[in-house]
């Protein structure tokens, strides 16, 4: 049915994607499907790496330790972005595109009033993509 699950990963909060991630591993088993675990990162230092190519050995390693606590087969695919706030949206598409995902697993932050005013990255993603997305609420 499903070819390859993405599902977008912030790093700096994988304790609030466990819903997200365990649904998409559990998605990988039932359709024997891969999942490819994708960062966005900034071209300068952050918190959580000095360069891309740092961010990118951490978003791999990620996706090993996924392979290994759920047995599925894993990728990952790092972007470096020059403002991950604004552009987001857009380089998820551009990295669904890449990588040839048909399904996205997302995770979905607590609505809000401000859900009202922008719209979400999933909402965007569902609304202009080819692929199918599955938002999960985390609460």
């Amino acid at each position: 049915m499903y070819r390859k699950i993405l599902i977008p990963v912030d790093l700096a909060h994988v304790g609030r994607l466990q819903k997200a991630l365990t649904t998409a591993a559990d998605l990988a088993r039932h359709y024997k499907i891969p999942v490819c675990y994708c960062g966005v990162t900034t071209q300068t230092p952050s918190s959580l790496a000095h360069t891309p190519a740092e961010f990118g050995e951490k978003l791999a390693a990620f996706a090993e330790g996924q392979a290994a606590e759920h047995g599925i087969e894993t990728t990952s695919h790092p972007v470096a972005s020059h403002d991950p706030t604004i552009d987001l949206d857009a380089t998820l598409m551009k990295v669904i595109e890449e990588t040839g995902a048909d399904l996205v697993v997302m995770a979905s932050h607590v609505p809000n009033i401000t859900d009202y005013i922008w719209p979400s990255n999933g909402g965007t993603i569902a609304t202009h993509s080819s692929a199918s997305v599955f938002v999960v609420r985390e609460t």
